[in-house]
């Protein structure tokens, strides 16, 4: 049975619905969704929504914050569905500590890449995140996906291992689905930014899926943010010169994260 590729990379929040006690309409269905953070929000009595929404003032009070609570929904599921997890739901700029030029440097380059999106999208222009363990590259990069997603680009945040392990799971008999349908809505997200690059194995399997992406976003031109621990010339061996040389046309930047580890030591 053929199944939705998308679904396979985007994840939607969870929804538990209950019943309920409401002052209006008294006893009614009621439902929590997920936070990016994992926490479960209640929404309410889903009929007192559906009428503020509909049947009140369209300048009233009750309509904007019906359709501000709709708004923030939205957002949410998005935020979700771009691969954000729980341990970066608060990854802002405003919540990078920066103490040292080169981590205020790095910070600057990311916010404007965020802030200057829509022409780094025109333009294809990537950006590679290399360096260290633990000094916030996934934190700024998650911070540049909730930026992006919020001016209503696609966009998801992705372990380079969790790619190959669907493409891989494509070969089971009965998936549905092939690793070029991974190629294919990868391909052409609005971003996508590739976390863990240099983690894996380094297969053939592993490195020619990785440069299929890459290729495929190249050719459409569109970006791709690349987050690695592997320095620069490591990079360069791991992923080949062809690959880096896509990511770096039409003025693709490359950020290192020389510093030593931001994470606390237990």
């Amino acid at each position: 049975m053929a199944v939705r590729i998308s679904d396979l990379f985007h994840r939607r929040p969870f929804m538990r619905i209950f019943s309920g006690e409401c002052a209006v309409h008294g006893q009614v269905d009621m439902s929590e969704v997920e936070q990016l953070d994992g926490s479960m929000l209640a929404r309410g009595c889903k009929r007192c929504a559906w009428e503020a929404l509909h049947t009140t003032p369209r300048e009233s009070a009750e309509r904007a914050q019906a359709n501000a609570q709709r708004t923030a929904e939205n957002l949410m599921a998005a935020l979700v569905g771009a691969g954000i997890t729980p341990r970066f739901a608060g990854a802002t700029f405003d919540s990078y500590h920066a103490e040292t030029d080169p981590q205020r440097k790095a910070l600057a380059k990311c916010l404007a890449y965020a802030e200057q999106f829509p022409e780094h999208f025109r333009s294809g222009r990537s950006l590679l995140l290399t360096g260290n363990v633990g000094t916030g590259k996934t934190h700024l990069a998650s911070a540049i996906v909730r930026t992006v997603v919020a001016d209503g680009a696609t966009a998801l945040i992705i372990p380079a291992g969790d790619i190959v392990s669907i493409a891989r799971a494509s070969m089971v008999p009965g998936s549905g689905y092939t690793d070029r349908d991974v190629v294919v809505h990868l391909g052409g997200l609005n971003l996508l930014v590739i976390d863990e690059v240099g983690c894996q194995k380094g297969s053939e399997y592993e490195l020619g899926l990785l440069h299929a992406v890459i290729d495929r976003r190249y050719q459409a031109v569109l970006p791709t943010v690349l987050i690695s621990n592997l320095g620069a010339e490591n990079l360069k061996t791991y992923i080949g010169d062809r690959a880096l040389d896509r990511l770096r046309q039409n003025g693709g930047q490359q950020v290192g994260f020389t510093w030593s580890s931001m994470r606390a030591v237990a």
